[in-house]
C-alpha cells in the first residue's frame, strides 16, 4: 500500500474541510448534509457501500467496506468520526480562511482539520487504500454523526439500536500525549448534572430587622452543597462507589506524564489543595469530582442589604469507571438533603447524565492496536484516560466492544478555537497507522 504524496492527501481532504458543516448554527444544516454526502461517497468510492440515514434533526453516515478476502469469516471493525465543527468564529483572530485548508510553517491550519474531519480522513483513505490494493484484512463499519459538536446523542441511540454489533472499534477524535508520544485512552468519565434550588421563607427580608434570625437561603444553598464537596481531593465515600482503580501499567504510564503542577500553572490555574499537583492524573482520570459552575441568588453586584428568600446553583459530578449514573444521582441527592437545614425547601432536579466507559486494559484488540502503532510511529502508546464525557465509547464498552480511542491532535492544535491546525507530517503518518491498525486487528478472533 503506498500512500499518495502530501499534496494529493491535502487537496482531498481540502474538499471536506472547504464544506462549513457547523452544527450549532441552524443556518449550515444543509453544510451538515452536504458533509455527510461527502463522507458516504468516499465510503462508495472505496468499494463500499453507504447510506445517509435521517436521524432527527441531522444526518447519520452508516456504511461499511467489505474484507479483500474471505468476509463472512473476518473480524468485523466499527469507525466513528464526526463531521460537523464548531463555529470559526472570532473570524479575525484567523490568520487564514477558516475552511480553507492551508499549510504553513509545517502544520496545516483550517476548522476541523483536527476535531474532526482531518482525523476522520485519516480512517477513510487508509480503508481506500487497503481496499484497492486487495489488503483489507477486515470488515470495516463506519459509523459516522453531524451533531457531536452540540452534544448529540444520535450515534449513541444507533450504536444501542445496532443488532450486529462489532469486534471492536476505533475512534480517531483525540490526541497524542505529547508531540511524537501517542496516547490510547481507555476510559471516559461520565456525567451527572443537577439544578438545585432553595427556598427559605414567603419573601426577602431586611438584614438588619431580621438578620441572625432568620434563615438565608444563600446561606442555606452553601451549607446543602458543602455536603457533595471534597475533602482532601477525595469525594464522600457515596459518590466513590464504582470506582476502578488504575491498573500498574497504568499507573506506571502516567508517572512518565508532564509533572501535573506544570499542567496546571500551563492553564493558569491554582492547585485545590496541597496534593492536587501530584495526583492531578489521578484526580483527573481516575476519580469522581464535583464542579459547582454557577450560583445565583441575592444580589452579588447592587449593594442590597436582603435576607435572600431563594437560590440556586447549577453543580456536577463527573463519574468513572464503573459508577452507575442512576445509583450517584440517588446518593448525591441523599447527601444534599441530610445536610440542607432545617425549614429549607430543596428542589433537586438531573438535567442530565451518561455512564463512563472503561476499556480492560488487557483487551486484545488494545493489545493488537498498540502494536500496531509501536510499528508506525516507533514508540508504545500510553494507557491514558479521558476526563471528559464521551458517550459513544461509554455505550460501546456497555456491549463489550472494546474501543481503540485515540488520534493526532496536539495541545496546541488550537481545537475550538482561531487557527486550529496540526501537523502537516501527522496526514500521511495518521494515515498509515489507521492501515496498520486495521491489519493488526485482522488478527482477531
Amino acid at each position: 500500500m503506498d500512500i499518495p504524496p502530501l499534496d494529493t492527501l491535502v487537496a482531498e481532504l481540502s474538499e471536506l474541510i472547504s464544506i462549513p458543516s457547523v452544527s450549532a448554527d441552524p443556518a449550515h444544516q444543509g453544510d451538515v448534509a452536504a458533509a455527510a454526502e461527502w463522507v458516504a461517497e468516499r465510503i462508495r468510492r472505496a468499494g463500499g457501500t453507504a447510506e445517509v440515514i435521517p436521524w432527527g434533526e441531522r444526518p447519520l453516515v452508516i456504511g461499511e467496506i467489505r474484507a479483500s478476502h474471505n468476509p463472512e469469516s473476518a473480524p468485523t471493525i466499527l469507525c466513528y468520526g464526526h463531521f460537523d465543527v464548531q463555529p470559526p468564529d472570532p473570524l479575525e483572530l484567523w490568520e487564514s480562511e477558516p475552511f480553507d485548508l492551508v499549510e504553513r510553517d509545517g502544520w496545516l491550519y483550517a476548522r476541523g482539520i483536527a476535531d474532526d474531519k482531518g482525523q476522520l480522513y485519516m480512517l477513510l483513505k487508509a480503508a481506500e487504500l487497503l481496499a484497492a490494493a486487495g489488503e483489507l484484512p477486515v470488515n470495516l463499519r463506519f459509523a459516522c454523526d453531524g451533531e457531536e459538536e452540540i452534544g448529540g446523542h444520535s450515534i449513541v441511540d444507533w450504536v444501542e439500536a445496532d443488532a450486529r454489533g462489532a469486534d471492536a472499534a476505533i475512534v480517531f477524535d483525540s490526541g497524542m500525549v505529547e508531540r511524537d508520544v501517542p496516547g490510547f485512552n481507555i476510559a471516559v468519565r461520565g456525567l451527572c448534572y443537577f439544578h438545585v434550588r432553595v427556598r427559605t421563607g414567603a419573601r426577602d427580608l431586611h438584614s438588619g430587622m431580621y438578620g441572625g434570625a432568620s434563615l438565608n437561603a444563600m446561606h442555606a444553598l452553601m451549607q446543602t452543597l458543602s455536603a457533595v464537596l471534597p475533602r482532601d481531593g477525595r469525594l464522600p465515600d457515596a459518590l466513590r462507589v464504582g470506582i476502578v482503580p488504575p491498573s500498574d501499567t497504568e499507573s506506571a504510564a502516567w508517572q512518565t506524564l508532564p509533572a501535573g503542577s506544570a499542567e496546571l500553572a500551563a492553564a493558569g490555574s491554582k492547585p485545590a489543595d496541597p496534593a492536587a499537583g501530584d495526583e492531578f492524573y489521578l484526580r483527573t482520570w481516575g476519580e469522581p469530582s464535583v464542579d459547582v459552575h454557577g450560583i445565583q441568588g441575592g444580589s452579588p453586584v447592587l449593594q442590597k442589604t436582603v435576607i435572600a428568600v431563594e437560590a440556586e446553583a447549577n453543580v456536577s459530578i463527573r463519574l468513572v469507571g464503573n459508577q452507575d449514573p442512576a445509583v450517584i444521582a440517588s446518593a448525591f441527592e441523599a447527601l444534599l438533603r441530610d445536610a440542607a437545614p432545617a425549614g429549607t425547601e430543596l428542589e433537586v432536579v438531573v438535567l442530565s447524565s451518561a455512564p463512563p466507559g472503561l476499556i480492560p486494559s488487557d483487551a486484545p484488540a488494545v493489545i493488537l492496536g498498540l502494536d500496531a502503532f509501536e510499528e508506525v510511529l516507533g514508540i508504545r502508546p500510553l494507557l491514558i484516560r479521558s476526563g471528559g464525557a464521551i458517550p459513544l465509547v461509554s455505550a460501546l464498552a456497555a456491549r463489550g466492544v472494546a474501543t481503540v480511542l485515540t488520534g493526532f491532535s496536539l495541545n496546541e492544535s488550537n481545537i475550538h478555537s482561531p487557527n486550529e491546525r496540526i501537523p502537516a507530517a501527522y496526514l500521511p503518518l495518521g494515515i498509515e497507522a489507521a492501515a496498520a491498525l486495521y491489519r493488526h486487528l485482522g488478527e482477531l478472533g
